[in-house]
């Protein structure tokens, strides 16, 4: 190569656009600047000098915008357009480097020194050009942007360089790229250039291709289902059956995506909907599928509603719907209250535990009401199956979920307050232990994560509030019930009673039965005779119902003798409800020997037990009746053990167990009692039978006895004492050490009865025995 001679030459900026030597091309030139260069080399020697721009987004371009390199070119032809633009042919003749840089009335003249590429190459060279050649047939084949006649041209270039820059100016090259071929002099690296970009760009077109192929084959694969279902839709639609499983396809995925759910129970409901659209309709495992779905998209998965956390508001709703009850009601709010100041606190488990008829369902609803929570209940009374609570798997044929799962459907929102009702009723056998599948259920650190086993995905009870009845809770295992907060309901007071019966009872059952206020008039006496003889419950369910039976007394009345009013007093009330059934104070009615009035707690609430003893001549053989429990026999022997060792001091024979057989009975001998509380009252009976002195008829007692005379707690204070009160006892006689539990017994069972604490037997006695001091 030969460096050519130095001239100067009109400059010509190209924006997008470069030239090589040899080639020859149409230009549109617009900008003055441009045009002036045009005319004046048309007024030389129609050489003008070629350069790109570095960045054509610049119109008024300067030395700095212009790469250094560009191509001597000659005008071959040039035309005026109409929109005064000028169509020019150039044929580019040589390289060219600029020297220096001169604006001369409004254009641009540069010195530049030209290159001169007459090499014919070597045998180096020639392997270069057949490789070059060869790639470039391969690259024409794969783009499809190059026609086949090019290649023709150029095979037949002899030049290397000249065939590098020919073929530079066929590839999509940025105007870098060319500007770098341009600036490569030696014909060797040029070639090695080309050589590398058609490569580059060859796999570059390969992997297009395939990316190209795969969609294609993507969108027939979519357009073949998009024909086949609307081939489906269009047959479905001649046999009549609308549109079929598609479109119950479309709504089921319609409810998924709005349900809710978590992200991997969305993924699980997808994959399943796809198996159904797949399986025939026919199919049993169909409707399995579709049953998983619709429990899937019906139960709630963030659906709320907003907690009204007024406590105000909550006390008014509590103290409309239930008289009674503070203690309860006390622990409400003081939920309400903190959950009010935190808004994050997890819903408590709270266990209301009483008898029956007390009101623990309906307090629970009343709770519901006043959270402005939605209410549902499960009855879990004689469930012993493990899947009742965590479900049934898929594989076995009629599954389904859990109760849980079930309420939770029945509720809508995902946080209900939730009632599990009569929880001691739940028994186990082989098939698992249902209260051990509610341990998840109701531990707030787990139950964010419950897991049915038709569902098979966690599922968040963490915003639910549980609360649970009981009527015993004995009969709930340990680890179940430390899960839960017991609140004892023990029962009411006849004042309470009565209070229940005027606000909710009476008015309720005057609407069930058609009947206005001013057809029926029950009077206060004839309710509280209602409750003293003719019920004896700690609840008021047998008085709504003995209600009942009067509204429907006086319903008749109305109707066949067409009476307007109806009032029911103390002194009519056996006209409709026939003789008392009870007798109003079980209290004895003179004092007795051998008969003690102990004081016992039952599931139905509190109640008074006469326990009575009989001496007859024998050898001191000691007999237990009235259907007792094993810890109850047990007190009995004690009390007996302790009356044997302290005789003497007592004023009983020494020998007495030697002379005499002592039969010791509890009337209602058909009903289980079990318990150590009776203790006291069996040694006051027994003694007062060996002694011959009468036992007070209006003193009670309760409290379990030792070998020593000692007197221990016992529970159900409460209950026991009501039943005190119920049955016309003044007095009752409770262990020094339930002292704390006499807080809660109410004032007006308080204000008529005398609780008196003991310690020992002997104390016991001074109050129990007549003539005793």
């Amino acid at each position: 190569m030969a460096n050519g001679e130095e001239m100067l030459v009109p400059l010509l900026p190209l924006r997008g656009l470069l030239v090589y030597p040899t080639m020859v091309l149409h230009l549109d030139v617009g900008r003055d600047k441009s045009v002036q260069a045009l005319e004046k080399a048309m007024v030389d020697d129609n050489l003008i000098f070629l350069v790109a721009q570095k960045d054509m987004g610049i119109d008024d371009p300067s030395q700095n915008d212009l790469f250094e390199m560009g191509t001597l070119a000659k005008i071959k032809q040039m035309l005026k357009l109409p929109n005064g633009t000028m169509r020019v042919l150039v044929e580019g003749l040589q390289r060219g480097f600029i020297q220096s840089f001169d604006e001369v009335d409004d254009s641009f003249l540069v010195k530049i020194d030209t290159y001169d590429e007459a090499y014919k190459g070597d045998l180096e060279d020639r392997a270069l050009m057949r490789t070059l050649l060869e790639y470039f047939d391969q690259y024409i084949k794969i783009s499809k942007k190059v026609s086949a006649e090019t290649f023709s041209t150029v095979s037949d270039i002899e030049e290397p360089g000249r065939l590098a820059d020919i073929i530079a100016s066929h590839l999509p090259l940025k105007i870098p790229g060319k500007q770098d071929i341009l600036e490569t002099l030696d014909v060797k690296e040029r070639l090695n250039k080309v050589i590398s970009f058609i490569q580059n760009e060859k796999e570059v077109l390969q992997l297009e291709k395939k990316i190209g192929q795969r969609v294609k084959k993507s969108m027939e694969r979519t357009q073949k289902e998009y024909y086949l279902r609307e081939q489906m839709k269009a047959i479905q639609k001649e046999l009549g059956d609308k549109e079929g499983k598609t479109g119950e396809v479309a709504t089921l995925r319609e409810k998924i995506e709005a349900a809710g759910m978590s992200e991997s129970a969305k993924a699980v409901a997808l994959r399943e909907l796809d198996r159904y659209e797949k399986i025939p309709a026919s199919s049993a495992e169909s409707s399995v599928i579709r049953n998983y779905i619709d429990w899937l998209v019906t139960i709630p998965w963030t659906e709320a509603t907003e907690d009204i956390l007024n406590i105000k508001r909550a006390e008014k709703v509590l103290d409309d719907e239930h008289y009674g009850l503070e203690k309860v009601k006390e622990r409400v709010l003081e939920y309400l209250a903190v959950q009010q100041l935190t808004k994050s606190l997890k819903g408590p488990i709270l266990c209301l535990s009483g008898p029956p008829g007390v009101g623990k369902t309906s307090l629970a609803r009343s709770i519901a009401t006043s959270m402005n929570r939605n209410f549902v209940r499960a009855s879990l009374g004689g469930v012993r199956d493990e899947s009742e609570i965590r479900g049934h798997r898929r594989t076995y044929v009629g599954a389904m979920p859990g109760r849980i799962i079930q309420s939770m459907k029945k509720a809508g929102t995902i946080n209900p307050v939730f009632l599990l009702d009569e929880i001691d009723k739940m028994s186990n056998d082989f098939r698992g232990d249902p209260s051990s599948a509610l341990l998840e259920v109701l531990d707030p650190e787990q139950n964010h994560n419950f897991s049915d086993h038709y569902i098979e995905e966690p599922y968040d009870l963490s915003n639910v509030m549980f609360i649970a009845t009981a009527n015993n809770l004995a009969t709930i295992p340990g680890p179940l019930r430390d899960r839960m907060e017991i609140i004892n309901i023990a029962g009411y007071t006849e004042l309470e009673k009565l209070e229940i019966a005027k606000r909710h009872l009476a008015p309720r059952q005057l609407a069930d039965h058609g009947l206005q206020k001013s057809q029926l008039q029950i009077r206060d006496d004839a309710l509280m005779a209602l409750i003293r003889l003719y019920t004896r419950e700690a609840g008021v369910r047998s008085l709504e119902r003995e209600i009942a039976s009067i509204c429907r007394k006086a319903a008749r009345l109305i109707v066949s003798e067409e009476k307007k009013r109806v009032v029911v007093t103390e002194k009519s009330l056996e006209e409709f409800l026939g003789k008392p059934r009870f007798r109003y104070g079980q209290a004895e009615l003179e004092d007795q020997v051998g008969v003690a009035t102990g004081l016992a707690y039952t599931a139905a609430g509190g109640d008074t037990l006469a326990i009575e003893v009989s001496l007859s001549s024998g050898k001191g053989k000691l007999v237990l009746t009235g259907k007792l429990g094993d810890v109850m026999k047990e007190s009995a022997q004690t009390a007996f053990s302790y009356v044997r060792s302290k005789a003497k001091e007592l004023g009983i024979e020494e020998n007495f167990y030697e002379k005499y057989d002592i039969h010791i009975h509890v009337p209602e001998g058909a009903v289980p009692k079990d318990g150590p509380s009776a203790g006291i009252t069996i040694a006051t009976a027994l003694i007062s039978a060996l002694t011959g002195k009468p036992i007070r008829k209006e003193v009670g007692m309760t409290g379990e006895i030792t070998l020593r005379g000692r007197v221990l707690p016992i529970g159900g204070l409460k209950e026991k004492s009501l039943s005190a009160h119920r049955a016309g006892l003044t007095k009752i006689l409770i262990p020094y050490d339930n002292e704390k539990d006499i807080e809660d017994i109410p004032d007006s069972v308080r204000e008529r009865i005398e609780i008196v604490l003991v310690s020992h037997l002997d104390e016991v006695l001074k109050h129990a025995l007549v003539g005793e001091k």
